[in-house]
């Protein structure tokens, strides 16, 4: 088969991914030179921590299990199983991570209840404040600024890929030999099947084909510092995350909500701290959500402030400077429980988009169902 896939983001280059590795062609379509949006605007995370249970466990499991593999052959994209750590400090913190080991799927999760000293000995960095962490075991991460370029040389180097950037494309038609889409250079490119997976890109011809999408974008603020000058061994989050992520949902959570009130610059941007090292020592820290569209064409420094007063508080000491800050928006289904929206636009056309902030860490098995699903 000859696949045509539109978007370079993590989402696209993995259905690129799956296609070449089933033996397939594939002709890659980017309407920027290389992917610029929330593919490279994130953590790098393989996030199964706080997943729902059921699809959406499964789902980042799956992924999970697949970055790891990919990782070992394309050792550009900084595979790592550093797991997280998310220190409490509170009753009410200490019971939503006792109900999440209760769950029956936290050994899949690889959750365990840690002192402060254990958790220090994972993660020497953590020199703050804590009485006891939540470990995840099952986290990752990789590099999400080169993931992408990484993939790409790997499927360049297999003969079955072509990548065509700085190309928009504007119409999906039926070809001579099957579907075909016409890019803004006035060329035409014929295939078997076209996957479209232009992320936070929902105007134009996605809402030609797909006028009632149930995706909405999302915006965030982020920032990396300098190098830390010492290894930050896990991702680390804050108790802020459990109000954000379903596998804390529960009565011990609501219970938090009641006697623990989130700090108002948190709760004005809809926070939770995530922090992970990269590869040349910085860390990335993030983040906020903005829902409301229009979306601010500027960040806000308050979410900034508080996010260093967090890290530092359980550092204990003061973070490098921070050299970059940047906002990115991401696809959303508007069903929370959904992991993905997979919809057939036409005839052979398929549109994937939507995954949210689950995008880096599910993309290798939403790529990998839609390639069993249309049975390539």
């Amino acid at each position: 088969m000859r696949v045509i896939v539109v978007g370079a983001g993590v989402l696209g280059t993995m259905h690129a991914w799956h296609a070449v590795e089933r033996g397939h062609e594939v002709v890659h379509i980017e309407r920027e030179s290389e992917a610029r949006g929330a593919s490279l605007r994130n953590f790098g995370q393989i996030w199964v921590s706080g997943r729902a249970g059921g699809e959406e466990l499964d789902t980042a499991l799956r992924a999970r299990e697949l970055w790891e593999g990919i990782g070992a052959r394309v050792p550009g994209i900084g595979f790592r199983a550093n797991g997280s750590l998310t220190p409490l400090r509170t009753a009410v913190e200490l019971a939503v991570a006792e109900a999440a080991l209760a769950r029956e799927d936290a050994p899949a999760r690889g959750y365990k209840l840690l002192t402060a000293a254990e958790a220090r000995v994972l993660n020497p960095a953590l020199r703050g404040d804590f009485t006891a962490a939540l470990w995840c075991e099952r986290d990752a991460a990789v590099e999400p600024r080169i993931a992408q370029l990484a993939l790409k040389e790997a499927l360049l180097a297999s003969g079955k890929y072509s990548f065509l950037g700085g190309r928009e494309v504007r119409d999906v038609v039926e070809g001579v030999h099957g579907r075909a889409v016409r890019d803004d250079h006035g060329d035409l490119h014929t295939g078997d099947t076209v996957i479209l997976c232009t992320g936070a890109w929902l105007g134009g011809l996605v809402r030609e084909l797909a006028p009632d999408l149930p995706v909405r974008r999302v915006r965030l603020q982020m920032m990396q510092t300098a190098p830390l000058g010492e290894p930050l061994a896990t991702s680390v989050a804050d108790p802020d995350s459990f109000r954000y992520y379903p596998a804390y949902a529960g009565e011990a959570l609501d219970a938090l909500n009641a006697a623990q009130a989130q700090d108002p610059i948190a709760a004005a941007h809809k926070m939770q701290l995530l922090m992970v090292q990269r590869a040349d020592g910085g860390l990335t820290i993030g983040d906020t959500h903005e829902y409301e569209h229009p979306f601010a064409f500027d960040v806000a420094e308050e979410p900034y402030d508080h996010l260093v007063r967090v890290v530092e508080s359980y550092l204990g000491r003061p973070l490098p400077k921070i050299q970059r800050r940047w906002a990115g928006v991401y696809a959303q289904c508007t069903d929370s429980s959904r992991v993905v929206h997979r919809q057939q636009v036409r005839n052979g056309v398929w549109l994937v988009t939507g995954p949210g902030g689950r995008g880096m860490t599910c993309s290798p098995a939403i790529a990998e169902r839609t390639a069993n699903e249309l049975e390539w």
